[in-house]
């Protein structure tokens, strides 16, 4: 269901055909270093996010503590 979302209303041909393409263009060795940076860059911004959330987060929960008075 995910990558179905992903890649929108692409079919197995046109997935087929646009790996041919990156294939072409960057060559067999240079793949596994472009995955290997997208990888760093997906976990880099999924760290940026977390970051965001536990600061949003952290504000309410010392609301909630003084709510109830513990601390």
């Amino acid at each position: 269901m995910n990558n179905f979302l992903l890649f929108g209303s692409l079919g197995a041909t046109e997935i087929i055909i646009l790996a041919f393409i990156v294939l072409l263009l960057f060559g067999g060795k240079k793949i596994p270093e472009l995955m290997k940076g997208i990888g760093k860059g997906v976990k880099s911004f999924k760290e940026g996010v977390k970051g965001i959330e536990d600061e949003i987060a952290e504000p309410e929960k010392k609301e909630g503590k003084k709510e109830t008075g513990k601390e």
